[in-house]
């Protein structure tokens, strides 16, 4: 009833040997590194330059190279800024305690109080 395949799959598997592979670990640093690069973008473009220092140490050391510092500042809304940076602070936070990376922990755990505490004299200047 069916007539028999007469040629080779194209489902079949390829050699995977050919193919670089990471590790779990190599893929953890690859995402804690670009969420650690976007935090120090937006930390850049807020002005805190001691905080951008630490994580920039951090993408360092990630990456092996120094990272690509922010150049032009667009004057953003500085709130938006803030929660933009909670936000990166909080991804980096959730994949350095799954590679279990200490200082890159400690750091965003740091900055996502220090956005919180900004974002909360924010809002506190503007209801009084």
């Amino acid at each position: 009833m069916y007539e028999p395949i007469r040629s080779k799959s194209v489902h079949s598997v390829a050699d995977a040997s050919g193919f670089p592979h990471r590790t779990r670990e190599e893929e953890l640093d690859i995402q804690l590194a670009g969420h650690l690069g976007a935090l120090l973008a937006v930390t850049d473009e807020l002005g805190l330059d001691a905080a951008a220092d630490r994580i920039a140490e951090q993408v360092a050391r990630l990456r092996g190279t120094p990272p690509v510092r922010h150049a032009g500042l667009t004057g953003g809304d500085p709130a938006a800024l803030h929660r933009r940076a909670l936000a990166l602070a909080g991804r980096a936070l959730v994949v350095a305690a799954s590679r279990a990376d200490t200082a890159a922990a400690i750091l965003a755990a740091e900055r996502m109080d220090a956005h919180n505490a900004a974002l909360r004299d924010a809002q506190l200047a503007a209801a009084s």
